[in-house]
């Protein structure tokens, strides 16, 4: 792992063509923990009806539905996990809550892969790498 982070580091850090200003930098790491509290907790409810409805409807939308339910549902609540682990380590600027978010990336990515959205995947890792990288110095060990 410690090769996929160096190798990251080296590709959307130093070599990225542009940086984020540490005024951004500083933003995202203040108030990140912050936002993803909120957005964690406005959208379990939401998820919690949505598994519900799922699970009701599951016997009477054939194979394919329920597995990709299955992909789908295990792979939010190892990804709703991490989040929950990383907060705080975010709040405490520690990097075991930048690992945590980083490994809830990695988890992300592969879960739409498996369901079949490569683009989406792809574009989504990029994006959430990059500024997952960029702030990444904001956190010590």
């Amino acid at each position: 792992m410690d090769t996929l982070i160096a190798t990251l580091d080296e590709y959307l850090v130093k070599k990225a063509p542009f940086a984020l200003p540490d005024g951004v930098k500083e933003f995202i790491v203040r108030f990140g923990p912050w936002i993803s509290l909120v957005l964690l907790v406005l959208s379990l409810p939401v998820l919690l009806v949505a598994l519900g409805i799922s699970t009701v409807l599951m016997p009477f939308a054939g194979v394919a539905y329920a597995t990709g339910f299955g992909i789908v549902f295990w792979f939010t609540i190892v990804q709703v996990a991490l989040l929950v682990l990383a907060l705080p380590g975010l709040f405490a600027r520690k990097m075991a809550g930048w690992t945590f978010l980083f490994y809830e990336q990695l988890v992300s990515f592969v879960g739409s892969l498996l369901l079949g959205s490569i683009v989406g995947a792809i574009v989504g890792v990029v994006i959430g790498l990059y500024f997952l990288f960029q702030v990444r110095e904001k956190y010590s060990a």
